[in-house]
C-alpha cells in the first residue's frame, strides 16, 4: 500500500513538473520580440466560441491583407489528453499562419476531469464550426488540412478516420454525414493507440520511470484502463484491422524523431496507410526527441516545418481549389 501512494505521488509530482515546464516555456517564448505575430504579417482573433462550454475556445490566426479564400489549417494541440491548451500552442498557429495559411488553433476539454470521448467530441465540433464559418472566416473547404502533435496527432487523425470511415459512435456519425474529407493529415510524433502503452516499455525496456510514468498517466487519465470501449482512442488499430474506408484516405504527412519513444506509432501508421494504398509521406528525423518541432530555432525542427510545407505545397494547398 505504501509503495502504491509513493507511485500515485510520484507520478502526480512528475506531472505538475511537466504542465509547469511546457506552459513556462511557451509564456517565456512570447516575450521574444519575433513571437509577436505582426512581425510575420499575421494577425489574431483570440477567444472565439466553437461550442457551449467554457473549454470551446479557439484562436484564428490568419496572414495580414489576404484575400479570397484561403488555405486553412485545423490545429490541435498535445499534451497527454489532460494538459496544455491552444494558448501553449500559440508557435503552431503562427508557424503555419506565417507561410500563408489560416489556422483554427482549437482548445478541446482535457481529461481526467474530461475522459474520451470529450476530446473526440470537440474536435467533431470544431471542425463543424470551422466548415459552417469557412465563407466568413476566408477559409477554402477545398484545402484544409488536420495538425496536431502527440495526443493532438492521435485526434487528427481520429478526425480524418470519422470523415473516410462510417462507424456507430455518435461524433462519427455527425462528421461521417457532412461528407467532407481533409485535402491533407500532418500527424506529428503521434501516440495512435493509447490503449496498452506498456507495448513501448516492453519494445524499449530502456526508456526512463519518468517517461513510462508520463505513457501509463495518459491511458488511465484518458480512457480509464478500459480499452475495449474506446475504439476511437486509437485511430491506428482503425487503419491497421477495419475495413475499407467509405471514402479514400488524404494524404498524410507523418513525422517523428528518432529518439521519441513513440516512434514506432509513425512506423505502424506509415505501414498501415501503405497497406491500403494511401498516399503516405513519413519523416524520421535523426537524434530527435519528443515534439522537437516545437523548438522552432533548432535546425531539425525548421527542416521539419520547411518538410511540411513543401508536402502541403504538393498537394496542392497553394491552388485555389474552386480552380481545379
Amino acid at each position: 500500500m505504501a509503495e502504491s501512494l509513493v507511485t500515485q505521488l510520484r507520478r502526480r509530482a512528475g506531472g505538475v513538473a511537466i504542465d509547469a515546464a511546457f506552459r513556462g516555456a511557451a509564456r517565456a517564448g512570447r516575450l521574444h520580440p519575433r513571437a509577436r505575430p505582426e512581425a510575420h504579417g499575421v494577425e489574431v482573433k483570440r477567444n472565439l466560441r466553437y461550442g457551449p462550454l467554457r473549454d470551446h475556445r479557439l484562436d484564428i490566426y490568419r496572414p495580414r491583407g489576404a484575400t479570397g479564400p484561403q488555405p486553412a489549417v485545423l490545429y490541435i494541440h498535445g499534451g497527454g489528453f489532460r494538459i496544455l491548451s491552444k494558448d501553449t500552442h500559440w508557435v503552431m498557429g503562427l508557424g503555419f499562419s506565417r507561410a500563408g495559411y489560416t489556422v483554427v488553433n482549437i482548445s478541446y476539454r482535457l481529461a481526467p476531469k474530461h475522459p474520451y470521448p470529450a476530446a473526440v467530441e470537440d474536435v467533431a465540433q470544431a471542425l463543424n464550426w470551422m466548415l459552417r464559418h469557412a465563407e466568413a472566416l476566408g477559409i477554402d473547404p477545398g484545402r484544409i488540412a488536420f495538425a496536431g502533435e502527440s495526443a493532438g496527432a492521435n485526434l487528427a487523425l481520429t478526425l480524418m478516420v470519422m470523415c473516410c470511415f462510417e462507424r456507430p459512435e455518435a461524433p462519427a456519425r455527425d462528421v461521417f454525414e457532412r461528407g467532407f474529407v481533409p485535402r491533407a493529415v500532418l500527424p506529428y510524433c503521434g501516440l495512435h493507440q493509447v490503449s496498452d502503452v506498456e507495448r513501448i516499455k516492453r519494445r524499449k525496456p530502456e526508456i526512463s520511470q519518468f517517461v513510462e510514468d508520463r505513457l501509463l498517466e495518459v491511458t488511465r487519465a484518458y480512457i480509464g484502463g478500459v480499452p475495449q470501449a474506446t475504439p476511437l482512442a486509437d485511430p491506428l488499430l482503425i487503419l491497421e484491422r477495419e475495413h475499407q474506408s467509405a471514402r479514400p484516405l488524404p494524404p498524410v504527412f507523418a513525422t517523428v524523431g528518432t529518439l521519441d519513444p513513440l516512434l514506432d506509432d509513425t512506423r505502424r501508421l506509415e505501414r498501415a496507410l501503405e497497406s491500403r494504398g494511401a498516399p503516405v509521406e513519413a519523416r524520421y528525423y535523426p537524434g530527435e526527441i519528443h515534439a522537437f518541432h516545437a523548438f522552432a530555432w533548432r535546425e531539425n525542427a525548421q527542416r521539419c516545418w520547411r518538410d511540411s510545407y513543401r508536402f502541403l505545397e504538393a498537394n496542392g494547398f497553394l491552388t485555389d481549389s474552386s480552380s481545379t
